[in-house]
């Protein structure tokens, strides 16, 4: 799908503005959008598909009161410092960082145009902005809250396969994901699991981790989310079932991997999209807060859960949002 493809369906998703705001709102206002994934990506698609039509929900039509330009850096980091100062050129009223690494990029470019970003690790600690509750400066958008969510994955392994006793974490070292590894050590431990960090560059060394984690009785994966593990899915997914290790993390278990527990895209991008209607309506992101997302979705692959013989307990199959069989 095409940037002209991505505006006609942002134009037929959008609804009739109020009068009154059509009355202030007579220039077309731009918008940039950096995200990571590359353009031909069905889950970048989706993702900026979702926010388009937030946009249109909130009355902002292609080809009549707003302009998007996207930018699809496909895990390149070359490409997020080159597509961030491609979009602040272009002088945009407001731009949408999908990730850290974009935030990182756009942040070198600008510390004027407003961004709103979203799935940032820490992003005090990472001096993106002062505070959560008072951003300063010109961005503010959606956090990850690490330490809960970490927790929420290794309960969920370990109820639906009480023999893991070990989990190696799939990471990329050079990523903000490293930081949820931290997370992770600190969640297992009142479990009585076990933690393995991989940090892995390539697919020769996700191979050789996941095989290291096979060698043992009791191991399970959890893969980081982030644009490493997009980009290596399938590799990560063929390991895991070659070895018969159950995977959990945010890798989509409708392609093999056993659970997936990550934030709802739609309720992402819809507080994204209000977060950029607010600016374009006179908002300063220095006095909008950062928030957490909402909403999470559970996912569970019954295939994958019968070839590694796990019996899912029913209180999974009552939580699990979408159940693939």
């Amino acid at each position: 799908m095409n940037r002209r493809d991505f505006l006609a369906l942002l134009a037929a998703g959008a609804t009739a503005p109020t009068v009154a705001f059509a009355q202030q709102s007579e220039r077309v206002r731009s918008v940039g959008v950096l995200t990571e994934y590359p353009e031909n990506n069905p889950l970048g698609q989706s993702f900026v598909t979702t926010f388009a039509q937030a946009m249109g929900r909130l009355g902002w039509a292609g080809g009549k009161n707003i302009r998007i330009d996207y930018r699809f850096a496909a895990y390149d980091p070359a490409l997020f410092g080159r597509y961030a100062a491609e979009l602040a050129s272009l002088s945009p009223d407001a731009i949408l960082s999908s990730t850290t690494l974009a935030l990182a990029a756009l942040r070198q470019q600008t510390r004027t145009i407003p961004i709103v970003f979203m799935r940032v690790i820490d992003p005090v600690g990472q001096g993106f902005v002062q505070s959560l509750a008072r951003p300063g400066g010109n961005m503010t958008g959606f956090s990850s809250s690490e330490a809960p969510l970490m927790g929420k994955w290794l309960q969920l392994l370990k109820e639906i396969a009480p023999d893991v006793t070990r989990v190696g974490v799939i990471f990329f070292p050079d990523t903000p994901a490293a930081l949820r590894s931290r997370a992770i050590e600190a969640a297992a431990s009142p479990l009585g699991i076990g933690v393995t960090l991989a940090p892995v560059h390539d697919d020769s060394e996700i191979e050789q981790a996941i095989a290291a984690q096979a060698r043992e009785p009791g191991g399970g994966l959890v893969a980081l989310p982030g644009g490493f593990a997009d980009a290596h899915r399938d590799v990560i997914i063929a390991a895991a079932t070659r070895h018969r290790l159950p995977l959990m993390g945010a890798i989509d278990p409708g392609v093999g991997g056993l659970m997936s527990y990550w934030f709802d895209p739609v309720d992402l991008y819809a507080g994204a999209a209000s977060y950029i209607d607010r600016i374009l309506k006179g908002a300063n992101p220095a006095d909008l807060p950062v928030q957490q997302p909402t909403k999470y979705l559970l996912v569970l692959n019954l295939k994958t859960a019968k070839s590694l013989s796990l019996t899912v307990p029913q209180s999974i199959l009552a939580r699990a949002d979408e159940v693939i069989e």
